[in-house]
């Protein structure tokens, strides 16, 4: 008894946590096709994406299939030991019931007239011998074949089988990159980075100072570069953070417009990233213990600051109402110095 044949079955099933951006375009890389003529697939009907597969072979393409993010399925293939090839035990109809008068004619290989035997064809004029060992003559030197020939019309289809390694897996994790307008970054991240530029900002904070006694000029010239480069890399950051979210980095402007830039601030912090691949890649490593402690830092300092905000008015007021209880003291105490002085001129007079 043969061993079962299996097919692949896909009806537009996603594996969990896989969107189906995703799916379409792994299945487009997959499959070597465009990402117009993936769309079929996920029309909700069952299609055969390969038949008459061994057990190993079917579960070979199960494998990649699930690794591109579709949930597809292996059937027993009822179909696969069907044939309508004809064979010598099974002759075709007209054969079998073809007279043997047939066995006297015979059919031209060039032109396909069909003509009692003879040497030349009645229709087109060839010599039948010398036009078949013209023939077997160019099957044995066949001509060279170009280096990159273009594939079969049967391989664009997107119902043909991979042509790429079927074992090849997305990475688990995207690339981190520090100044980039690509790749990915979470919320701990985007905030640890951020308090970390501001942190690299205060040196050159300090030469500012130590520079403005000597060059007012040169000082405001350093301050100006380092606040553009804190700018552009903080822009960076915030590019990252939306394409972790799966939104353009261009929403980043959006910041920029009064009222409603505050939300997208918000967005930006609060919203959680996607879980898996999206179409910016992967998505970004563990958070190190640096970062947490960075982003933790940014909780303390916005902490710090709200308490400073409202000490350092308590303190002035303070500082000035001291201020004005020694002056009111001062005051008094010439008055009645100059009274006393006073009194003495007044007796003399008298006397």
């Amino acid at each position: 008894m043969d061993a079962t044949r299996y097919k692949i079955v896909f009806d537009g099933a996603l594996m969990p946590q896989t969107p189906l951006q995703t799916a379409k375009e792994n299945l487009a890389r997959l499959f070597k096709s465009d990402p117009a003529k993936v769309d079929a697939l996920f029309s909700g009907q069952p299609v055969v994406l390969k038949r008459d597969l061994s057990e190993d072979e079917a579960e070979k393409y199960l494998r990649a299939l699930h690794s591109a993010g579709a949930n597809a399925r292996k059937e027993a293939d009822r179909l696969a030991g069907l044939s309508l090839v004809e064979t010598e035990d099974h002759p075709s109809p007209a054969r079998a019931t073809a007279p043997t008068a047939d066995a006297q004619r015979m059919t031209c290989p060039k032109c396909g007239h069909e003509q009692d035997k003879a040497s030349e064809c009645s229709s087109c004029g060839i010599i039948i011998d010398k036009y078949l060992a013209r023939q077997a003559e160019l099957a044995a030197s066949p001509p060279a074949q170009p280096a990159a020939t273009p594939a079969p019309a049967a391989a664009q289809s997107p119902y043909a089988p991979p042509q790429a390694q079927v074992g090849d897996v997305l990475p688990e994790y995207g690339e981190l990159k520090y100044i980039s307008a690509s790749g990915r970054i979470g919320r701990v991240r985007y905030l640890g980075w951020g308090m970390g530029a501001m942190f690299l900002m205060l040196p050159v904070f300090a030469v500012f100072a130590g520079l403005a006694s000597v060059s007012s000029s040169l000082a405001m010239v350093l301050l100006i570069v380092a606040v553009a480069a804190y700018a552009v890399i903080a822009v960076l950051f915030g590019i990252q953070r939306l394409h972790d979210i799966g939104l353009s980095g261009w929403l980043w402007l959006v910041n920029l417009v009064p009222v409603v830039g505050s939300v997208m601030g918000l967005v930006m912090l609060l919203m959680p990233g996607n879980a898996g691949a999206n179409r910016y890649g992967p998505p970004p490593p563990p958070n190190s213990r640096g970062v947490v402690v960075l982003a933790w830092s940014t909780a303390l300092v916005a902490v710090i600051g709200i308490l400073a905000a409202f000490a350092i008015p308590s303190y002035q007021d303070y500082v000035t109402r001291e201020q004005l209880s020694h002056y009111s003291q001062d005051s008094d105490y010439g008055s009645g110095e100059d009274s006393e002085s006073a009194a003495p001129d007044e007796s003399s007079s008298e006397q």
